[in-house]
Formats: structure tokens, sequence, C-alpha cells
């Protein structure tokens, strides 16, 4: 069969990328391949086995040969490098590992260049503005300041694409995601940890007093922008934050979590962290907003839909 467009996911059983691969594959029009080497994704958030036009590989891109044995048998059209080690605190602790995904990195870009692909998509993070000066953060004006292992690599890998679009002319767009959660994130993040707990009856964890502010993006709002992007040939060789301008405390989220889930569970303050807790996060969406042509899922309804789906599981 002839696809309209073939499309390689790397981390493609994780959060976003999982979700992205079950919509692009849920379009015929698709050949969707994900690979993923699941030491944090999860072939649950993989799309339905029932659908033909996808194919899972597991394989870790930083491992040159592994991923161009599948880069270079099939022509791609698009790639989106998703493949990394996720969550500050798991960086934090070990630093060398996040280090490796320089590699994969490379790999993806000179693969692209040398195979014919006519666009790469790069998963960037919040991460890169550290300590912001100014708000909204916005993607050209706000410096990055983060010291960050895993914001450090973020940000070269951002240099990476930027420098093979000027030397090779490979078409890039580099994606900024702040916090974006569904039904399908890992529960050591913020928002699962808080609904979980106050599901089972637990006191709901704060670190410090909670007066660092966050934005949450619903999971839709995410790949419905994204969908966009590739679909309409938007934001090519462009950098755009895709998140929530809905800026709340981490105090003002777990209360509005347990008046959500009937109001009965306690919150319990620990020290703060000692490294990584940004003070405020918020961007500027006036480019995501633009395109996606709706308003945003609430935060509200958001909470109530991650709510449902863990019931639902128990």
């Amino acid at each position: 069969m002839t696809y309209q467009r073939r499309i390689l996911i790397t981390g493609g059983a994780g959060n976003i990328g999982g979700a992205l691969a079950s919509r692009l594959a849920g379009d015929p029009e698709n050949y969707v391949v994900v690979v993923d080497d699941l030491s944090t994704g999860s072939t649950a958030k993989l799309p339905d086995p029932k659908l033909p036009n996808w194919r899972f590989i597991k394989l870790d891109v930083n491992d040159q040969p592994a991923i161009a044995s599948v880069m270079t048998s099939i022509a791609f059209d698009y790639v989106f490098h998703y493949a990394a080690v996720v969550g500050v605190q798991r960086t934090l602790e070990r630093p060398l590992l996040v280090l490796r995904d320089i590699e994969g990195i490379k790999n993806i870009l000179e693969l692209s260049k040398n195979t014919g692909v006519r666009r790469v998509f790069y998963s960037s993070s919040s991460e890169v503005y550290g300590e912001p000066f100014e708000f909204p953060q916005n993607e050209h004006t706000t410096p990055l300041n983060s010291r960050l292992p895993y914001a450090i690599v973020k940000n070269l890998g951002e240099s990476y694409f930027k420098s093979y679009q000027r030397e090779f002319g490979l078409p890039c767009t580099i994606f900024r995601f702040f916090n974006t959660y569904g039904p399908r994130q890992s529960e050591d993040f913020v928002l699962p940890k808080l609904v979980n707990a106050a599901l089972t009856g637990k006191p709901l964890t704060v670190y410090g007093d909670g007066s660092q502010t966050r934005t949450f993006c619903y999971i839709d709002d995410n790949i419905d922008t994204i969908r966009r992007v590739l679909y309409e040939d938007l934001w090519i060789n462009e950098t755009a934050n895709v998140g929530s301008d809905r800026e709340v405390t981490i105090l003002e989220l777990a209360q509005m979590v347990v008046a959500q889930t009937g109001g009965t569970a306690a919150l319990t303050h620990l020290p703060p962290l000692p490294e990584g807790d940004m003070t405020r996060r918020c961007p500027d969406i006036t480019k995501m907003k633009a395109i996606l042509g709706r308003n945003l899922v609430s935060l509200e309804d958001g909470i109530e839909r991650l709510i449902q789906s863990k019931r639902a599981e128990s």
C-alpha cells in the first residue's frame, strides 16, 4: 500500500510520543514506526494493535547501528525525535545517563540528512528557560539560563537541529513542551501523582510552601497542535512553546484535586527540593493559539478527565 506520509517517532512509547503515535496511526494515509527502548516508556501507550499501518521496534536511538538499520530500510518523510531520559529529578540523580541523549540527537539528524527526510521535529522542554527574566516566557526574547543537565542537553539539542538546518538545509521544528498531562502520563509526575494520592486516600505531597507555579497542558491540546503543524506545513524552521498559559501554584493545584475527588484527602508539606524546582513558569503560547483553532481544555476539565480515567482503571 502507498502511504502519503511515512513517519518515525522515537520515544513513541512515552506520554506525548505515544499519544502522537496513536493519533497519527488512526489516519490510514500514514505509516507510523515507533521506536523506544522502554526504559521509561510502556507498550500500553502504543497505538491500537488492530490498526494495520504502524509497527513498534524496541531499540535505543543512542545505538547508531540499531537506529540506522531502521532509517535506511524505510524512506521516512518525517521524523519526530521524542526519545529522551525524562524527569528533572531522574536526570539529577543520573546526570551521565541524560548526556547519552546527545548521541541519539546526532544519530537522528545525520541519518535524516542522509536518507532524504523532509522535516525533523524535536521535543525540547520548558526546562531550557531555567529561572526566567520575563513572563510569559517567549521563544525569542526570554534567555535560556538553566544549568541542570536535562535542560543543558535539551538546549544543545536545539542547537544541533538549527545547525543541521543551516548547514545542510534540513527543515526542522523545535517544540518547547511545558507540563503535558493526560491518562497515559507516568505516575511520577506531579498531576497524576496528586490524583492517585487523592483517589487512594493518601496525603497529597507538596514541596515547600507550594507557592511555585506551573502551567498544565492537556494532552489533546498538545497533539491537536502538533497534528496541524505536520499536516499544514506550519512552523517550518521555527521554535514554539506548546503548553498552557494558565498559571497555578502547586498548592492551588493540590487543593483543586482534593475538591474534584471529593474533598477528603489531606495535604502534607515536605522540605523544598534542593535543586530543579523553579519558582515560576508560564509560556507565551501566542503561536500555538493561532493555529489550534479552539479554546484549550480547562484545567478543571482536564483534571476531571484524569480522575475518571484513573477510576476506570481501578
